[in-house]
């Protein structure tokens, strides 16, 4: 199950059309926002296209998407260059660096990074590259150290990023600048409450501006641990699937059908520590349920159970109750915030199931990263989100909960790997080679903050990814404005 967000936007005519509704959006609460036509597109060749702004445009409809955009590895080339190495990503939690010398190997895009607090407490990310001929320089997934040292010819460098010690320095003579020979600093790095993100381009909004509205829900993860403390010390377990990257997104529509044996279970067993966080009620994804979709800009969606989880509470307040330690945490979140946003925080289990353009997805208890492979594999890293100041047995339930559904013993992530992996093979079919995203075109509305609202069963999600894609693949807006 996947998820987005939204921030208040006006949209150019051309950028509302590639969402999949014609002309621009209305302000108010309540308004309908402008629907699409339903008919598919006539057939397009595309041997041989150069994918120029005119031929990515030409890709999109209102309400439909060309297969080419999940099976052409010249479209995939392009989008590690012009969103995954230009725009911002999400690299880790400050957390899973906790303890000076602490660093992870992540990746952007193609590009091997260092995510790593030094030892003056710094966090900061590097190129994993030796300035010297190359080779990466960090070898393992996680470590805690004070140098990284390259194996090829022993430049060896401090977790700050100097280049501290050369082999054989007579070698290079007396122009040569130890200071100039660092690790490369990604340009831009920025936090936000804990979740740091980067970007190998200066070229970006401030982090804040590009998040928007869906730094708000990422408060509901962030404000349901006490002291907004978060801890992702608990490992990850990560997925590879035979499909393209953009299949990863909030999705409200599968559940019922990819998840349906899933759901049953969870349904039987909503008062055992398996449902904390995740289906503690009455199924939120019902067709004639209350809970919605939204988007709010720049590719970021949510999948918002609010409404729905606050009317079916008790359950979970009651399960929290009868934990070792549940009273105490009810007590602190109650002290710390006021009495609606602490409702709300209990009510949905510190789950903002919001999806951040293009590879950050905070779902059930979990943070997920989403890195793209090839235009047809990609992985998906999950870790596990426990809290810092709450008694061992809810983090135990926090834990067990996400192994139940996406541990490698769990059947949720299986799922949904199997179902990309179908959807991949059926793209290669490109006699018919349209896809619809058009469901709720017509009954989706604005909101008042600008947000695009819809059923949770709704592809407003997919319509806001595609059409953050093609704004960043036509270089409309290569600095994350729109």
């Amino acid at each position: 199950m996947f998820i987005i967000i939204v921030w208040r936007m006006k949209l150019s005519a051309e950028n509302h059309l590639a969402m999949g509704a014609g002309g621009t959006l209305p302000a108010g609460k309540g308004d309908r926002a402008p629907s699409g036509p339903h008919r598919m597109p006539d057939r397009l060749d595309i041997r041989g296209r150069d994918y120029d702004a005119a031929g990515l445009r030409s890709l999109v409809a209102p309400g439909w998407i060309h297969s080419a955009v999940y099976t052409d590895a010249k479209i995939f080339d392009l989008e590690l260059e012009r969103i995954f190495h230009t725009g911002w990503l999400f690299i880790g939690h400050e957390s899973e660096i906790a303890k000076t010398g602490e660093f992870k190997r992540r990746q952007m895009g193609r590009q091997p990074v260092i995510f790593v607090r030094g030892q003056d407490g710094e966090i900061r990310v590097f190129l994993n590259r030796c300035r010297h001929r190359g080779a990466i320089v960090c070898e393992v997934d996680e470590g805690r150290d004070s140098f990284f040292r390259c194996w090829y010819h022993g430049w060896t460098y401090s977790n700050a990023g100097e280049l501290v010690s050369v082999s054989g320095p007579d070698g290079y003579g007396p122009s040569f600048d130890a200071s100039e020979n660092g690790l490369t600093p990604v340009p831009r790095v920025e936090d936000y409450r804990g979740f740091i993100f980067a970007a190998l381009s200066e070229k970006v909004l401030p982090l804040e501006d590009y998040l928007g509205n869906a730094a708000k829900v990422i408060d509901i993860l962030v404000d349901a641990a006490p002291g907004g403390e978060l801890s992702v010390r608990a490992g990850s377990n990560r997925t590879i699937y035979k499909g393209n990257w953009k299949q990863v997104g909030m999705d409200g529509y599968h559940p019922l059908f990819v998840h349906a044996s899933v759901l049953a279970t969870w349904e039987r067993h909503t008062d055992s520590g398996h449902s904390l966080g995740a289906t503690h009620s009455a199924n939120p994804f019902d067709f004639d349920g209350i809970s919605e979709t939204r988007d709010f800009g720049h590719g970021h969606t949510m999948l918002d159970f609010r409404k729905h989880r606050l009317k079916h509470s008790g359950k979970y307040r009651a399960l929290l109750e009868n934990t070792p330690g549940g009273a105490d945490y009810i007590d602190a979140l109650y002290a710390e915030h006021d009495v609606a946003w602490a409702d709300m925080l209990l009510a949905m289990a510190g789950d903002p199931h919001v999806g951040v353009f293009p590879n950050l997805q905070l779902i059930n208890n979990q943070i997920r990263i989403v890195n793209p492979l090839s235009v047809d594999e990609t992985e998906v890293v999950m870790f596990p989100v426990l809290f810092s100041n709450v008694s061992t047995e809810i983090n135990a339930l926090r834990l067990r909960q996400h192994e139940s559904f996406y541990g490698p013993a769990g059947s949720g992530s299986t799922d949904d790997a199997e179902i990309f992996e179908r959807v991949q093979l059926g793209l290669e079919a490109n006699l018919d080679p349209w896809i619809n995203i058009s469901r709720g075109m017509e009954r989706e509305w604005v909101d008042e903050d600008g947000t695009i609202v819809g059923h949770v069963s709704d592809e407003v999600p997919q319509r806001a990814q595609i059409r953050q894609w093609l704004a960043m693949m036509a270089e409309e807006s290569p600095d994350g404005r729109r």
